[in-house]
């Protein structure tokens, strides 16, 4: 699973679509859902949003939602890391990355405080 992105979001429309992906990882049952803003911190993404999942198939499956919720507005990612194997997968979308984990990685690699200058939005994206 990979492509290029067919238009990239501008810093204008990615809370929007952020708000999309969370939903999309929502409906697939994600835990732990975190969004973070690293734009000051970061200078190659606005936005992370980080979740967790059981297993590898609901890794994937969250993943493939994201795409499918985002699919109407012509976006895609313009890279995707680590579908098949469904411990880690990061999907960059320009101006925001989702990263989904199984428990294990995602507690391994502890991304919230690698990027903990990053400030905590997820009360603005989850409704």
């Amino acid at each position: 699973m990979s492509g290029a992105a067919d238009s990239t979001p501008d810093i204008a429309s990615t809370a929007p679509r952020v708000r999309e992906v969370v939903n999309a990882a929502l409906d697939r049952k994600a835990e732990d859902l975190k969004v973070l803003h690293v734009g000051e911190v970061s200078g190659f993404t606005e936005y992370f949003m980080i979740c967790s999942a059981t297993n590898e198939r609901q890794v994937q499956a969250i993943v493939d939602a994201m795409v499918e919720k985002l699919r109407p507005h012509k976006i895609r990612p313009l890279g995707v890391e680590g579908y098949n194997r469904g411990h880690w997968v990061l999907m960059d979308f320009g101006s925001f990355i989702a990263h989904v984990f199984d428990r294990e990685t995602r507690s391994f690699y502890a991304l919230e405080d690698l990027w903990a200058d990053g400030v905590d939005v997820t009360a603005t994206f989850v409704s």
